[in-house]
């Protein structure tokens, strides 16, 4: 086979056969771990006698673990290779996220969610670098919004296996709420140790690729970052220069305080429409939850694919905002269950669907350190937003006994980020091939 001979459409699928669905397996985990306190937060407050400040506290500090380690995490991933550190990471965070069964009080809670948060720093950011090394720019958007599936698809699986896993209160003398931690920590320090294994750091690396493939795939991604200018920015303090990580690390950071509190908060406002008692509450809320993470699933894989066949960017993502807000405009003032249902549907379409076009713009632009830099820039300013919108949510709920306040503060937040968009590049990519 000479290179002429490699079919792109068919190269691109291998590649996404092998590396989306394990990729994907992985930020299901790592999502469940960071994301199921707030399945288990009706339990979880009622025995540990915690405050919704506290609880929104608790939720959020973990970004701030986040917040102050992406960045050394993610250059150090650069450094010695996706594998190993992801190997690192997901070994450490596992545990971590296991130790939350032995939460006591309030000051546990802080010590093991900021943890949390400073052993998984530098998964997303690593994953999304790793990205660029496989998937040229006009396949890019693609490829992240089928990764990204991910934390709809775990949200659905959280709902599910916290309705089962709740209703172990009592066994073995634990809370639902510990079984909860413990059987969503285990797996991932088992399959942290099965990416020694699967995952190779380059597609020189891949003994799946053909030496044509391979050669092809260098030419089409040296050829990309040519294109997009990220042979000219490939130092670190090029991401710093470069105003457009600074915009889209502000929208990113809007983006995840609402992202955060759909996740941490979703599960409680649904269960103020439930009139029975809050354990059993607490065990049934999971089926309801589901149903906005299932929208936002199948919503995200449409826009990735959108924005890739029109080469299309910040419009996409503008759109995804507004949606965003118009849904927690609605849920603010919803009276019902299957209204504020539909409502939080409408958000979670909104915040989730925009992450393939996202990032694909940052890693069109960048190379190097500049790439691993400039994402894990953005990540951690995303990691503030992460932090103040469960915390905003539970100050708010605290002082006018109900959410409507932060979901209308969040809401509005989403249409400034929409607005911010404008200031991005209109700059268009070359339409996706496959």
């Amino acid at each position: 086979m000479h290179d002429s001979e490699v079919d792109p459409a068919k190269l691109y699928r291998k590649i996404t056969w092998r590396l989306i669905p394990y990729l994907f397996t992985l930020y299901i985990l790592a999502y469940l771990d960071r994301a199921n306190v707030g399945f288990a937060a009706v339990e979880f407050k009622r025995d540990l006698h915690l405050t919704e400040t506290v609880y929104g506290i608790g939720a959020a500090v973990y970004f701030l673990g986040q917040f102050l380690f992406d960045l050394p995490s993610n250059l150090l991933l650069q450094k010695v290779g996706p594998r190993l550190w992801i190997t690192r990471i997901m070994i450490t965070w596992g545990i971590i996220a296991t130790c939350m069964m032995f939460v006591k009080g309030e000051h546990s809670f802080y010590a093991m969610r900021l943890l949390l948060g400073i052993s998984e720093a530098g998964f997303f950011p690593g994953i999304i670098l790793y990205l660029t090394y496989w998937f040229p720019s006009a396949q890019r958007a693609k490829a992240v919004a089928a990764f990204m599936t991910a934390t709809s698809i775990a949200g659905v699986l959280g709902a599910e296996l916290s309705r089962v896993l709740l209703k172990l209160e009592g066994h073995l003398h634990l809370h639902g709420w510990q079984w909860l931690f413990l059987c969503e920590g285990v797996p991932t320090v088992l399959l942290g140790v099965s990416v020694l294994f699967v995952l190779r750091d380059h597609p020189d690396d891949a003994p799946w690729l053909t030496g044509p493939e391979k050669k092809w795939l260098d030419a089409e991604l040296e050829r990309d970052r040519n294109e997009g200018g990220a042979t000219d920015k490939h130092n670190l303090l090029d991401a710093f220069k470069l105003p457009m990580v600074w915009v889209l690390a502000a929208i990113f950071a809007l983006d995840q305080l609402g992202v955060y509190t759909v996740t941490l908060w979703m599960p409680s406002v649904l269960a103020g429409f439930l009139h029975t008692d809050p354990r059993a509450g607490a065990a049934t809320i999971g089926r309801f939850a589901a149903a906005p993470y299932l929208a936002a699933a199948i919503c995200t894989v449409l826009i990735g694919w959108s924005s890739d066949r029109t080469g299309e960017r910040r419009l996409h993502i503008a759109a995804c905002l507004l949606i965003a807000a118009s849904g927690f405009g609605w849920a603010a003032y919803a009276h019902s269950l299957p209204a504020a249902l539909m409502a939080f549907g409408l958000a979670a379409v909104g915040y989730f669907s925009l992450m393939g076009p996202f990032w694909a713009l940052p890693t069109r632009v960048l190379g190097g350190k500049a790439a691993a830099g400039g994402v894990a820039i953005i990540t951690m300013i995303g990691s503030l937003g992460g932090f103040a919108g469960p915390a905003l949510t539970g100050k708010l709920k605290d002082m006018t006994h109900n959410y409507t306040a932060g979901l209308l503060v969040i809401g509005g937040l989403a249409i400034v980020a929409a607005i911010l968009c404008l200031l991005l590049p209109k700059a268009r990519v070359e339409p996706s091939v496959a």
